[in-house]
């Protein structure tokens, strides 16, 4: 039977430093996935899974394990991500090459757009759309949604992390997925 996540943190918290790498693999891949979607980079979600990892790591002593520990990581997660969001700059990049003096200026070669078979270029229509139409979500819908689905959090922990009741929860995320259904409703007869 595996430990339970409070038990693995009551394990580093007495020296078995080293079961904190179980805590990781248990969680990387759903935080790394939860914070792809807020960043819309994957370096950037990767990067910003281990610094949370990290920041977990040194503030594990003050985990309060009358909660669960997803909670606690996806809130760092989601805090750290946020912050991050606001320090972007947008930047502009240029297209062209810069002239090396013999006349070698001009565009880069970039890779063909070539379409792909039809059920892949499908595929990628329906989540480009989806993504779409999660970002035009309000951001309480989005943020419920995207903990729910790419954090894989389930109602408890999400209305533990919001600091809401359960129906709310509930409720919330169902008025959300109705409103994805109907900006989808195109991609749906498909």
């Amino acid at each position: 039977m595996q430990p339970t996540d409070e038990e693995l943190v009551a394990s580093v918290l007495a020296g078995q430093r080293s079961r904190f790498t179980d805590l990781v693999e248990r969680y990387q891949g759903r935080l790394v996935n939860y914070l792809f979607r807020m960043l819309r980079n994957e370096q950037d979600a990767h990067d910003l899974a281990q610094e949370v990892f990290f920041k977990i790591y040194g503030a594990l002593d003050r985990f309060d394990d009358r909660y669960r520990f997803s909670t606690w990581l996806f809130r760092v997660a989601q805090n750290a991500a946020i912050d991050r969001i606001r320090k972007r700059r947008l930047k502009v990049v240029s297209l062209s090459r810069p002239d090396d003096g013999e006349g070698d200026g001009g565009d880069w070669d970039l890779p063909s757009s070539d379409p792909t078979p039809y059920q892949d270029a499908r595929n990628v229509e329906r989540g480009a759309a989806i993504q779409q139409a999660i970002d035009e979500l309000p951001w309480e819908y989005r943020e419920l949604i995207m903990l729910r689905h790419y954090g894989e959090l389930s109602y408890d922990e999400i209305a533990t992390l919001k600091s809401m009741p359960l129906g709310t929860v509930k409720n919330k995320l169902f008025r959300g997925r109705q409103m994805l259904k109907e900006k989808l409703s195109d991609y749906l007869t498909d």
